[in-house]
């Protein structure tokens, strides 16, 4: 079993995570115009709700998972063992949770307004079990899943184009989105017997799994509310319009945390596997370089998208989505505290057996954010449910580094922060030129903006001689030199 390099299985597991997001997000210009914002909003209202259902019925397995079969995935009969224990556990929650989302369909009335959308989200739910990305992350295959997952977004992109193409279609789009989703996990599941065997075994261990499932259960259970409660109480304290109104502000954001997140479900099964050889010097040294990375992506990014959100939504979504501006400025931020926050919970404190210490962070984050949102909404809409949200991430940062307090300045020292301020002052200053141009659409100052922005960005680090910047270059330089 070939494993490559970290750097080539980042971007891969980019391209695979961001594609998750990136085909909706294609789409989005073209959905926001022919379903408009009661449409949208009844598409994220259902999906949310199941995201729920979704998340008891395979307990903490994806995490878990991961960091289980990593230890073992050079004992081709432990980890057959460990996958078929975890996929029969997941089965069993997977018909519990379909059972009582079945009959929440015809007992809530908001639920039973939407039936069909939400009998097709359903479908999800039953096929996550066999989605398997746990066993793929843990064995650090991501070139196959990448390619699985981007023939099938392809695919559902053209149905999106032939079917979609009246308000009424949204349950169309649904269908495809669910499509979009689930449609690699048979896949997936067939492909695994490359790597384990799926007879029975002898001898099946459960009760060894259940304590850390349960806790990974309490961590993601945290995580799902701040991320998904928005959306359903948006729906319940205002309308399906609000929803719509507050999805398309947290289209880009999803998107530039998937792809500065991607390192870490990298880093995950390494990370864990430096721990168990007790390779503490390894270990430290790939998780200053993944806090190098953020700080120099994240801020990026962030600053851009807080300059141009106007622009951003106007091109994405339409003029009848200006209401999305507010929401989605004061939701930037947490790029870069989910960014900060994914390192020092699950790149840090996860592989070293700390889940405790996450689950109460996360756990914070939730309640505080569903007594802001109790308060918020009522009062703000979409862009009180995005303060919520940013004030729970940076209570979840801050808990997250007390626990990390004696071991975040050996990890952290290698970050040149005035030399990224610079380059973000400079930028910014370059970045915005392209206002003062006149009669210009929107897409080329889009275009042109980012690419003095990022272009002034990478320049301005280079030329201050950042220490990453310079190791990633001089990396891409040898191995060139190596090729020819």
């Amino acid at each position: 079993m070939k494993i490559h390099s970290v750097k080539f299985n980042f971007i891969m597991n980019m391209i695979l995570t961001a594609s998750s997001i990136i085909f909706p997000l294609i789409t989005f210009p073209y959905v926001t115009r022919v379903l408009l914002a009661v449409g949208t909003g009844k598409i994220a209202f259902a999906s949310s709700t199941a995201t729920y259902f979704t998340m008891f019925a395979s307990l903490g397995i994806p995490t878990y998972g991961i960091r289980a079969c990593a230890k073992i995935r050079d004992d081709k009969e432990k980890l057959s063992k460990t996958v078929q224990e975890l996929l029969i556990i997941n089965s069993v929650t997977m018909l519990l949770s379909c059972t009582v989302f079945v009959i929440s369909i015809f007992a809530v009335p908001q639920f039973a307004a939407e039936k069909e959308l939400f009998f097709i989200n359903g479908i999800g739910i039953v096929l996550n079990v066999y989605s398997m990305s746990w066993l793929y992350n843990a064995l650090e295959q991501y070139s196959y899943i990448t390619v699985c997952n981007l023939t099938v977004k392809i695919v559902s992109l053209v149905l999106m184009f032939l079917i979609v193409k009246e308000p009424s279609d949204y349950i169309k789009y649904g269908a495809i989105t669910m499509f979009a989703s689930c449609a690699s996990y048979i896949f997936n599941f067939i492909y695994a017997q490359r790597f384990i065997s799926l007879k029975k075994q002898s001898g099946y261990e459960f009760k060894k799994h259940i304590p850390p499932i349960l806790m990974f259960f309490a961590m993601s259970a945290a995580t799902s509310i701040y991320t998904n409660l928005d959306v359903v109480m948006l729906r319940f304290m205002k309308d399906d319009a609000e929803v719509g109104i507050y999805d398309a502000a947290i289209k880009v954001k999803t998107i530039l945390i998937t792809m500065i997140t991607s390192l870490g479900t990298v880093l995950l099964p390494r990370l864990s596997y430096y721990v168990q050889k007790n390779d503490k010097e390894a270990f430290y040294r790939m998780v200053s370089k993944a806090f190098n990375f953020v700080f120099i992506a994240a801020t990026g990014v962030m600053v851009y998208f807080m300059m141009f959100t106007s622009e951003t939504i106007l091109f994405l979504a339409g003029k009848d989505f200006l209401q999305s501006v507010l929401p989605m400025r004061i939701l930037m931020p947490t790029v870069l505290l989910i960014g900060l926050s994914n390192i020092t919970g699950i790149q840090v404190l996860i592989p070293q057996g700390k889940e405790n210490k996450v689950v109460f962070s996360v756990t914070a984050g939730a309640i505080l954010d569903f007594l802001l949102n109790l308060v918020l909404i009522p009062r703000y809409g979409a862009a009180g449910a995005a303060m919520a949200t940013l004030l729970a991430e940076l209570l979840v940062l801050i808990v997250q580094c007390i626990y990390l307090r004696e071991e975040l300045p050996n990890m952290l020292k290698s970050v040149q922060y005035w030399k990224i301020c610079v380059g973000l002052g400079v930028s910014i200053i370059v970045g915005r030129t392209v206002t003062m141009i006149d009669n210009i659409k929107l897409f080329w100052i889009l275009c042109i903006s980012a690419a003095l922005f990022f272009g002034t960005y990478g320049i301005v680090l280079v030329v201050l001689k950042e220490k990453f910047v310079i190791e990633i270059l001089q990396s891409g330089i040898d191995r060139y030199i190596q090729k020819k």
